[in-house]
């Protein structure tokens, strides 16, 4: 294993600009015009048909006014490597909405996959900075089926599907040339194959959730914070303090 040793003494020395002064910044919120119009307060009569098609047009915001990667969440599992439950977060893509629950894909043997089956609870958060809006979304973890896993595999790029089959994502490796020879290897394995199968591996995860936070950014960092609870078939909804 290599480390980058900063140090005078060491293999490498980074070169990196003065530091920023992290406690100075500081954003405005509020009363920004964003896609179709002035930016009202989010209000509780917004979820009245269920929290999905609010998070739906939320995406579909920011992906007008251009946000990169809008359907991109911060997924949050639960290790317990050493017998202690410890927090461990990571970017994935959603890929799937539904009034069940949000749906992403991976590597079921990853570090991610290993801990949401030890432990099949997770927290996913979506982040619009340029819209000043954020999502969060708590529950329960399930594999979605095979058939479902299949149509979005078939829909993939096909370097992807091999990139599925030549990494054991979360495996230490030796070096980037190691890596691209197990590409390289893979792409010949699968030359003369048009279909790639969907590896033994590979799938996706439904988070249904229990509870959907819309967060909404507001001047005086008085934000709009509204909970949707959800039990049994039933749906509280309810403002927060920010």
């Amino acid at each position: 294993m290599r480390d980058l040793d900063n140090s005078p003494g060491g293999q490498e020395t980074a070169d990196f600009p003065p530091s920023t002064d992290l406690a100075g910044m500081r954003a405005e919120y509020g009363g920004t015009p964003f896609g179709s119009g002035e930016d009202v307060d989010l209000d509780e009569t917004w979820l009245a048909g269920g929290w999905e098609p609010l998070l739906r047009h939320w995406i579909e915001q920011a992906t007008a006014v251009g946000v990169a990667e809008p359907n991109a969440m911060v997924l949050a599992t639960v290790s317990m490597t050493d017998g202690t439950p410890r927090p461990v977060a990571r970017t994935v893509l959603c890929k799937g909405l539904s009034p069940e629950g949000v749906t992403f894909y991976t590597n079921y043997d990853s570090a991610k996959g290993n801990q949401l089956a030890a432990v099949p609870f997770a927290a996913a958060t979506f982040v619009w900075p340029a819209l000043g809006r954020q999502v969060h979304v708590r529950g329960a973890i399930e594999r979605v089926g095979a058939e479902t896993t299949g149509v979005y595999w078939r829909s993939r790029p096909r370097d992807s599907q091999l990139g599925a089959w030549a990494s054991r994502q979360s495996r230490p490796i030796g070096s980037r040339a190691e890596l691209d020879r197990t590409m390289a290897e893979t792409i010949a394995r699968f030359e003369d194959v048009d279909e790639i199968p969907v590896p033994p591996h590979w799938g996706g995860f439904l988070l249904r959730p229990d509870e959907v936070e819309f967060w909404q950014g507001r001047r005086g960092r008085l934000h709009n914070r509204i909970r949707v609870l959800i039990a049994d078939g039933a749906m509280k909804v309810e403002r927060l303090q920010p």
